[in-house]
């Protein structure tokens, strides 16, 4: 028998294809990381080191079998060693402008209705329903949230209205797809389609079109005592909206609720084997109607934070400009689970950021600058396509017996 056993007094994880792997894609980051703010490292041999260590540990773990995470790490490398060598080459100036400390705040900002709606749409299709109508429903969120804090005097009204309303909206969609077996891509961009038409309406008829009035309550900002006035860190955290710290909190806590408690387990029953779920006594219609509406209010939660939240109390028609369907590449691309979920909302968050600061390089391409966040999710959904395996019944109406 072929002993595998670690030689005496090595570390399991020691020289694992796997670790080494992980350690060339952060050094990848670093070489990048190097040469910009709070580092700003000016000579291009620092990324060119730490680029060619990433991009040699990822070679290593491709020899050994760890393919995929491998070529990850020479990818990174490679992209690291590239930024970082264009990081040095443009002026420090540049470098302060677009990677401040606030740049970290911003990510968060663009990353939090990202990722109410990643969440709402793993737990809708966690239990086997798709939900491609987040982007309605965080539509839906957005104007009513406004709407109930102008009329109610108060954010937290502003809250409970647009937690209301994508729930409603949740429940339309559960209607279609769980009680008439639509089909369920069909009945979530009839879910995008109708939010459109409501909130344009609404916003006419309540409001004549014009701009909602000035000194509506907004969700106000959590100041963390003892670091907000701390270099780099201060105003990388010490002075951010509520909404994204409870962004920050689902996170953790949805894992625990969906992997780790009774009713997860049910909702993930649902959406693997409903059939086994069913004679064991669990209802799925019930399961999925409660994991619908649950992503309505989820999805409803990002919108409001855009409308009360980051613009302090104001809505434009069709103001979330697709992020529903960002957040839902996100889901896709985290393999719908929390975690990875957050991951891809921050890395698109990231390069929704990035692109509100590169015209500071060309003011002529600003506008294409504004494609990145779009570009970066086709790519994404591309590149995970066949490899992120859904629920077993996500998308398969159920019929009981």
């Amino acid at each position: 028998m072929t002993n595998h056993a670690q030689p005496y007094g090595a570390p399991a994880w020691a020289l694992h294809p796997k670790s080494i792997a992980l350690v060339g894609s952060v050094l990848g980051l670093a070489a990048f990381w190097s040469a910009i703010p709070p580092f700003t490292a000016r000579s291009p041999l620092v990324p060119i080191v730490i680029g060619v260590l990433a991009i040699a540990a990822g070679l290593w773990a491709v020899t050994r079998g760890t393919r995929r995470l491998g070529f990850g790490a020479i990818a990174a490398g490679v992209l690291g060693l590239g930024l970082g060598l264009l990081a040095t080459r443009s002026s420090s100036a540049n470098l302060q402008v677009v990677f401040r400390a606030d740049l970290v705040a911003q990510v968060l900002v663009f990353a939090t209705p990202l990722t109410f709606g990643a969440i709402g749409g793993m737990v809708s299709e966690r239990s086997g329903v798709v939900n491609v109508g987040l982007e309605g429903m965080m539509l839906m969120g957005a104007f009513w949230g406004v709407y109930g804090a102008d009329k109610g005097g108060s954010w937290v009204v502003g809250i409970l209205t647009a937690l209301f309303a994508g729930g409603l909206f949740g429940l339309l969609h559960a209607y279609w797809s769980v009680h008439l077996r639509a089909n369920q891509i069909i009945s979530g961009m009839a879910i995008n389609f109708l939010a459109l038409g409501v909130t344009g309406y609404f916003f006419e008829q309540l409001y004549g079109n014009q701009n909602i009035p000035a000194g509506v309550s907004s969700i106000p900002n959590v100041k963390i005592p003892g670091i907000d006035h701390m270099a780099f860190i201060g105003p990388a955290i010490g002075d951010l909206n509520l909404l994204i710290w409870v962004g920050i909190v689902f996170v953790p806590l949805s894992y625990v609720v969906l992997f780790k408690t009774p009713v997860g387990l049910r909702v993930r029953a649902c959406g693997e084997h409903p059939r086994a779920a069913d004679t064991v006594g669990i209802n799925v219609y019930a399961v999925r109607y409660a994991a619908v509406v649950v992503s309505g209010m989820l999805a409803a939660l990002g919108g409001a934070f855009l409308s009360i939240g980051f613009l302090g109390g104001s809505f434009t028609e069709n103001m979330t400009e697709g992020r529903g369907f960002i957040a839902l590449a996100a889901m896709i691309f985290g393999n719908w689970r929390p975690f990875g979920a957050w991951g891809a909302a921050l890395l698109f968050g990231f390069s929704t950021a990035i692109a509100y600061r590169l015209p500071v390089y060309s003011s002529s391409a600003a506008t294409l600058f504004q494609a990145l966040p779009y570009v970066l999710t086709l790519i994404a959904v591309a590149g995970v396509i066949g490899r992120s395996v859904p629920p077993a019944a996500d998308g398969q109406p159920y019929v009981k017996q």
